[in-house]
């Protein structure tokens, strides 16, 4: 497919998981890929970056200017997350949770927002259900995602005339390298996937694919008037009610 031809994307935390997989979507689709994290990235244009420091996401964009010579896609998809209740979360991690998933992907969007222009460009968030919802000892990480969903409506609202479209996407449960991590730390991993796979409607649980898919479509012209959304693509986890156990 030819649909990002002659198009620049920058993808934060692009080398792993969901964002390797809208890394690999975005070139697929014709654009040439940059993508900014902590260590080497082999398969893209990689840059070395700790987007905890305030000072690095203008040095990141700077950079795919200066080679690239323009920006048509920003996706802020670089995260962390570490559980603990907020009586239980210092407030040096709660400011590092809040830097990297917040902060960056602001002063990121302030960085791009000249390149946008001139692009008419689009940004898509990856935000989380945990920013609409959420699971226990998150706090951090929900009051995080759900910031970056406001930040999404006001950047939409704010610099849509300008040609430059905002939106976000919410992932339920996607299968990543943390995701199985996570799961063979469980007793019966087997089990558990069993039981996570059955509370969503779809009978899975997502796969980074799918949540790279609709990335690439809302940054695309097939989305021209769509601005401001946070999209939950979750396999209808969200829409069913829960029963007694």
């Amino acid at each position: 497919m030819s649909r990002f031809a002659g198009k620049v994307a920058l993808v934060t935390g692009g080398r792993t998981g969901i964002g390797l997989a809208i890394a690999r979507r975005l070139r697929d689709d014709g654009a040439r890929v940059f993508t900014a994290q902590r260590g080497a990235d082999a398969e893209f244009e990689g840059i070395t970056a700790d987007l905890a420091d305030p000072a690095v996401p203008a040095q990141v964009v700077a950079e795919v200017a200066a080679r690239a010579g323009r920006l048509d896609i920003l996706v802020n998809n670089a995260g962390i997350m570490q559980e603990a209740r907020a009586e239980d979360m210092s407030p040096q991690d709660w400011a590092r949770m809040l830097a990297i998933n917040l902060t960056a992907p602001f002063l990121l969007i302030k960085a791009a927002l000249p390149h946008l222009r001139a692009t008419r460009g689009a940004i898509v968030n990856i935000g989380s259900i945990e920013g609409i919802g959420c699971n226990p000892h998150h706090a951090a990480y929900s009051a995080t995602k759900a910031g970056l969903h406001g930040l999404t409506r006001a950047i939409a609202v704010d610099h849509g005339a300008e040609g430059i479209r905002c939106n976000a996407v919410a992932p339920g449960w996607i299968d990543t390298e943390l995701a199985e991590i996570y799961i063979d730390s469980f007793p019966d991993p087997a089990a558990f996937r069993r039981d996570i796979a059955r509370i969503h409607p779809v009978g899975r649980t997502g796969k980074a694919e799918d949540v790279a898919g609709l990335v690439a479509w809302l940054a695309s012209d097939e989305a021209a008037f769509v601005a401001g959304q946070v999209w939950t693509i979750d396999g209808g986890r969200m829409t069913k009610l829960s029963l007694p156990q």
